[in-house]
């Protein structure tokens, strides 16, 4: 009756652990949160791999770590990348 279907975009703060993705945009029109963002170095087009979501939200890519508040990562939408 329904076909499966995937999941191919969301906010950053609801990926689970392990999945990848490439960030796409920055939905706020809060300055504090885009400097912060902007600061962060999360430019779209950047591939990540989530490896913490609570506390904060950690990600990897280019080979490091940063550690990101979730106010900031529920305004972060992605594209989550099939495994």
């Amino acid at each position: 009756m329904f076909n499966s279907f995937s999941v191919t975009g969301s906010s950053l703060e609801l990926l689970k652990i392990g999945e990848q993705g490439i960030i796409l945009f920055c939905n706020t029109q809060d300055e504090k949160i885009l400097n912060q963002v902007i600061s962060l170095g999360l430019d779209p087009g950047i591939c990540f791999t989530l490896e913490q979501n609570f506390p904060n939200v950690v990600i990897k890519f280019n080979s490091k770590r940063l550690v990101i508040n979730k106010e900031i990562a529920s305004q972060i939408y992605v594209r989550i990348l099939n495994q």
